[in-house]
């Protein structure tokens, strides 16, 4: 049986996962391309992956909230956090997570246009440039923007470390429920 697009009460469907490993791979491509500036690596594969920095930022803020409604509409079917020891901080952790998703992106857009610049993501025009600067948008989204991201890769990273905590260390089923692993598929289906 193929796996459902809804989530259900065993597993993550087929839309969820879909949303979760483009959004996972899109972070990994932004946080390569930062790692590479920092790192001042200006190989011609560095200086493309930074040439799309604001673009993939945008739509990764579109993903968010999509992943969002997604989520909410998904509420009462997905599958619940394991009720004992970390599993309680689990709705604390994805809220973080999800708020830091969203501000980040949010605080480069505002910075862009505060700047008075033109936004078009992938050629797609959003708001043009104007001679018009708002400083206090500007001095935000340069005093938070690369700082949050930061910390979202820290966060990140604190949540594939409990994903491999509950696969290797606790044994349970947390990282089959979105990695799609068979046993996750099969329990889907029962």
């Amino acid at each position: 049986m193929a796996l459902s697009w809804r989530d259900n009460t065993q597993a993550y469907g087929l839309v969820t996962r879909l949303l979760h490993w483009s959004m996972a791979t899109l972070f990994a491509w932004q946080f390569a391309g930062m790692a590479f500036r920092e790192l001042g690596v200006w190989l011609p594969l560095a200086s493309m992956i930074r040439s799309t920095h604001s673009s993939v930022g945008m739509l990764l803020l579109v993903l968010v909230m999509l992943r969002g409604v997604w989520g909410l509409a998904n509420f009462r079917n997905r599958p619940p956090a394991p009720a004992a020891g970390a599993g309680r901080l689990a709705p604390l952790g994805h809220a973080i997570l999800y708020a830091l998703m969203a501000l980040v992106p949010a605080l480069a857009l505002a910075r862009t246009y505060g700047a008075g610049r033109a936004f078009a993501p992938f050629g797609i025009p959003l708001f043009d440039g104007t001679q018009e600067k708002t400083s206090w948008l500007v001095s935000a989204g340069d005093a938070l923007h690369g700082e949050l991201a930061w910390v979202l890769l820290a966060v990140i990273g604190g949540h594939i470390l409990m994903a491999l905590a509950h696969r290797w260390l606790w044994r349970d089923d947390v990282l089959p429920r979105m990695a799609g692993s068979a046993g996750a598929r099969a329990a889907s289906h029962h």
